[in-house]
């Protein structure tokens, strides 16, 4: 049989390594000169840091890590018995793979809350996992690229956050992304005014899944749910909301004018639009939508998502919101908290699709010493070294070549990684140069080796 990788996951070729570099390093360097530091966590935490804070469709999807050794001693033997995996888990698993780096962070947070000055303002670039069902840009294996502050509650965190977002598409050449936004407050809000508050998480889950099954699709989810018919059919207006940013919102403090959680969601919608319109975008659109939900239990505020260009078919390409009380779960309260993440998958996919990668340049030595006579090897050896000392990418072809065809598969070695100089043999101790652009040769000393090549 042959071998394979699980599925979900992904072999990177060199070329596929660097176009993710070029999309990593445009992220990183956005983000230092927005003013955010890097931190990098576990790979894995103990489960009690991750389950529950998901929600359950997100506890379903955490990779599970069995515990070292006879992970089954001490399983309960009835629960063996009655195959109880749920509860079972529990007794051989106490890790598992980050889910996100968000929840991961909050734990960071508040473990080095000491150490930390607040606000702090992180990015981190690392690999989650996700036992999700493989798609066109969804992976089980990927990374995600997150910044993060926690300290602050001021709304320009928000506002900084579209910029932000704006700043990379725009220097990745990915004009057109819209950042939708909507307002964890509202949603609470409409759910207190059809009555069906009880219910927030189920509402909000369902109507965040507006655009992948239709209103048909999350009536009939809200249903199964409990939320009742007279609920829904007050709620109807939003799964055909139009006009302006200004226009929504004057809609929503309408119908939301009986809640005053409703109302402060508005009131903060508001002033991030208003504020972003003053400043400008380059390249981005800001959209309000209110059917943006995202199921997940910490969002307490903003909530951000970023589509791709209208002419790709991609999911999400980002996405964050505001979490006044994520620390809390941890036991530091009142430290309130607002982030984005990079899908770089998605990223990837998408400026693939439009052609948008600027030519890389894979990592390839500058001289290449080809092997044709034993006897010169340690000559050649000792010029590579000093050459390195220097800073020159240098290679030593390892494989003796004594006949013609062995001698060409080391020519054919130095076009396919495209080596634009070769030394081919050394003579009187000098050595035999060929510049591969121009097909010139000469025969130089170590010292004028290492100057021209520097």
């Amino acid at each position: 049989m042959k071998p394979s990788i699980p599925k979900g996951t992904r072999d990177f070729s060199p070329t596929e390594v660097a176009n993710r570099s070029y999309i990593m390093n445009a992220i990183k360097t956005t983000f230092e000169t927005f003013g955010f530091q890097p931190i990098e966590t576990p790979s894995f935490e103990n489960s009690a840091t991750l389950m529950g804070k998901y929600g359950e469709e997100g506890d379903r999807l955490i990779f599970k890590i069995l515990n070292s050794g006879d992970y089954l001693a001490k399983a309960d033997a009835t629960l063996l018995s009655e195959k109880d995996s749920l509860k079972l888990t529990t007794q051989i698993s106490e890790k598992a793979l980050r889910y996100d780096l968000t929840v991961p962070f909050a734990r960071y947070v508040v473990q080095h809350q000491n150490e930390i000055t607040f606000p702090f303002k992180r990015y981190q670039v690392q690999p989650v996992w996700r036992a999700d069902r493989p798609q066109r840009g969804r992976f089980r294996e990927f990374f995600q690229c997150d910044a993060d502050v926690v300290g602050s509650s001021s709304l320009f965190q928000e506002v900084e956050f579209i910029q932000l977002y704006d700043a990379v598409f725009t220097k990745l050449g990915l004009v057109g992304t819209v950042i939708k936004i909507n307002n964890r407050k509202i949603l609470s809000g409409i759910a207190e005014v059809i009555g069906a508050q009880d219910k927030l998480i189920d509402f909000t889950v369902a109507l965040d899944k507006l655009d992948k099954i239709g209103t048909a699709g999350v009536v009939k989810e809200m249903l199964s749910k409990g939320i009742t018919e007279e609920a829904i059919e007050k709620v109807q207006p939003l799964f055909d909301f139009s006009g302006t940013n200004l226009d929504k919102i004057s809609s929503l403090e309408r119908m939301l004018e009986t809640s005053e959680e409703g109302i402060k969601g508005v009131e903060e919608l508001r002033f991030v639009i208003n504020t972003v319109a003053q400043l400008g975008l380059d390249s981005a659109d800001l959209e309000v939508d209110v059917t943006l939900a995202r199921g997940l239990n910490y969002y307490t505020g903003a909530i951000f998502e970023v589509a791709a260009p209208k002419s790709v078919a991609m999911g999400s390409i980002g996405g964050g919101g505001r979490y006044d009380d994520l620390t809390g779960i941890f036991g530091l309260k009142e430290v309130s908290g607002v982030g984005v993440s990079f899908g770089l998958d998605r990223i990837y996919l998408v400026l693939e699709e439009l052609g948008l990668f600027k030519a890389v340049d894979l990592p390839t030595p500058k001289v290449i010493f080809l092997n044709f006579d034993a006897a010169s090897d340690i000559l050649k050896m000792k010029a590579i070294k000093a050459l390195r000392t220097q800073g020159v990418k240098s290679e030593f072809y390892p494989d003796l070549g004594t006949s013609n065809k062995q001698q060409k598969r080391q020519w054919k070695y130095v076009a396919s990684r495209g080596i634009a100089f070769v030394v081919s043999e050394v003579s009187d101790g000098n050595f035999i140069l060929k510049d591969m652009l121009t097909g010139t040769q000469e025969e130089v000393s170590l010292a004028v080796l290492i100057e021209k090549l520097k």
